[in-house]
């Protein structure tokens, strides 16, 4: 039963690790050393829950709902922990964004997406995952018609986030 386990759970890992990470890295504003704390912990619940998993929904759809459960824990946890006054995180902010090569492109764009509503980080890191509508509308709990127009909504706050912070 065991032995079981582990192959469920090895196949599992190989198959969700990605998308579990990039979840992780749009709540955590691309911080990689987070995002990967994140997803062990992730994985640990996971394993921890194999035995309990019921069926009722796809593995894919429990492990966002778990990864969405610890990355919005870690969240709420994170932001009662840390009060940086605005005007601290401004000037350091304008000391890290001196060059705008692809990767920082990308930490951009992983800045943006963690200044979004907990919900529309969740949305748009499942679109970035190339999730289709319906798989979004089940995990979210809208229907998929709702989830069309959410992610473009999403889309024109993340351009106007991204074309203010390389505006300042």
């Amino acid at each position: 039963m065991k032995n079981n386990k582990n192959t469920s759970f090895e196949a599992i890992y190989k198959q969700h690790h990605p998308m579990v990470l990039q979840m992780c890295l749009g709540f955590v504003k691309g911080d990689q050393a987070i995002a990967n704390d994140l997803s062990q912990d992730i994985f640990i619940s996971i394993w921890s829950n194999l035995d309990t998993f019921r069926g009722a929904s796809t593995y894919k759809t429990w492990i966002y709902r778990i990864t969405v459960n610890t990355c919005l824990q870690y969240v709420k946890k994170d932001s009662k922990e840390k009060r940086v006054p605005k005007m601290e995180l401004e000037n350091q902010t304008a000391i890290t964004d001196t060059e705008h090569t692809p990767n920082h492109e990308v930490s951009d764009l992983y800045k943006a997406i963690g200044q979004l509503k907990k919900i529309d980080r969740l949305i748009i890191m499942m679109v970035l995952d190339k999730q289709d509508y319906d798989s979004i509308s089940e995990v979210i709990g809208i229907n998929a018609i709702n989830v069309r127009v959410k992610i473009h909504r999403i889309k024109k706050r993340l351009q106007t986030i991204i074309k203010n912070n390389t505006n300042e």
